[in-house]
C-alpha cells in the first residue's frame, strides 16, 4: 500500500471503526500528516470531463482513442494519455474484447492491394430484423482503399438483381472498379453477377470457403455496422431502417475516425490522397 490515496482510505477506515484521532491513525498507517491533509490544486477539468461523457453517451462503441480524436477536432488541447486517464476515471470503458481464436488463418498467395480509390470494392450481406420480427438483409459495399462505405442497400430479400442494380448505380456515380471482393453466395456467384463483371471488365475475387479473412475489410466494416448501428436501434419498417442506416453510413464516412487511416475519416483520407496523386505522390492506408 504505497499510494497516498490508498493510505488516506486506510486512515479513514481506522478512524471510523476504532474511534481514534487522525494523528494516531496516521502514525499507525505511517502516513505523514502533511500528505494526509494535502489536497490537489489541479484543475478538475469539469467541462472537458462533461464533454467526454456526452461524446461517450452518443458514441456508445467508441473507445478513448476515437473520443480523443473527436475532442481534438472540437479544439480541446489534450494528449492521448490524458484522454485515457480521464476515460478511466469517468468509468467509460467498453467491455473487454472476446478472446481470440487460437487458429492461424492461411495467407492468400495472390493478395491484391489497390493503390488508389475505386480500384477495389468489397461487398457482403448482413442480416437483421424489424420490431415485428420481419427479416431484412443489408447489402454493404466498401471501397477497399479509402475504407469508404460507398453503399448500403436495405431490403427484405436481396437477390442477384439487386446486387447488379446497386453496382450499376455506383458505376454511374464513381466509375467501375478493377476488382470486386465477394464470398461464394449465390447472389455473387450466379450468372447475373458474372455477366455484369464480363460487360464491365471487372474481376470477381471470391473468398475461399471457410476463410472470411480473405474478405477482411468488409467483415470488419460489418462488425462496426452491427455494433454501432444495428444493435442500438429498433426499426419499425424497411423505410425506417433504410433512413437510419443511411444516416449512419454518412456519419461513418464523414465523422468517424478510422484507426487504419491514422484517425482520419474515410472522406478526409480520400480527399488527401486525391490531392497527393495530383501532385505526383501516393498515399496508402496505414502510412
Amino acid at each position: 500500500m504505497e499510494r497516498p490515496a490508498l493510505r488516506r482510505q486506510a486512515v479513514d477506515y481506522i478512524m471510523s471503526h476504532y474511534a481514534i484521532a487522525r494523528r494516531r491513525a496516521c502514525r499507525i498507517i505511517k502516513q505523514h500528516r502533511s500528505v494526509e491533509y494535502y489536497r490537489s490544486r489541479k484543475d478538475p477539468q469539469l467541462a472537458l470531463r462533461s464533454r467526454l461523457r456526452e461524446l461517450a453517451a452518443s458514441r456508445l462503441r467508441y473507445g478513448y482513442r476515437r473520443l480523443h480524436i473527436l475532442l481534438r477536432r472540437e479544439g480541446w488541447q489534450l494528449g492521448k494519455g490524458q484522454a485515457y486517464r480521464l476515460y478511466r476515471e469517468e468509468q467509460l470503458q467498453l467491455r473487454s474484447k472476446l478472446p481470440r481464436r487460437r487458429k492461424m488463418a492461411a495467407v492468400r498467395r495472390d493478395v491484391y492491394r489497390p493503390k488508389r480509390a475505386n480500384q477495389a470494392w468489397s461487398m457482403d450481406f448482413v442480416a437483421d430484423q424489424l420490431v415485428d420480427g420481419t427479416r431484412i438483409r443489408l447489402l454493404t459495399i466498401l471501397d477497399v482503399f479509402t475504407r469508404e462505405a460507398i453503399a448500403i442497400r436495405v431490403g427484405r430479400r436481396m437477390r442477384a438483381e439487386d446486387v447488379v442494380d446497386a453496382c450499376n448505380q455506383l458505376v454511374v456515380r464513381r466509375g467501375k472498379p478493377v476488382r470486386v471482393f465477394v464470398d461464394n453466395g449465390s447472389e455473387f456467384s450466379g450468372r447475373m453477377m458474372d455477366l455484369w463483371a464480363y460487360q464491365h471488365q471487372v474481376r470477381l475475387d471470391f473468398s475461399r470457403p471457410g476463410k472470411p479473412t480473405d474478405n477482411a475489410f468488409i467483415e470488419s466494416f460489418n462488425g462496426s455496422l452491427r455494433k454501432e448501428c444495428l444493435n442500438l436501434h429498433w426499426f419499425g419498417s424497411i423505410e425506417d431502417a433504410a433512413e437510419t442506416i443511411e444516416a449512419w453510413r454518412l456519419d461513418y464516412n464523414e465523422s468517424r475516425p478510422h484507426m487504419a487511416l491514422k484517425g482520419m475519416t474515410p472522406n478526409e483520407f480520400s480527399t488527401m490522397n486525391k490531392t497527393l496523386q495530383e501532385s505526383g505522390c501516393e498515399l496508402t492506408a496505414g502510412d
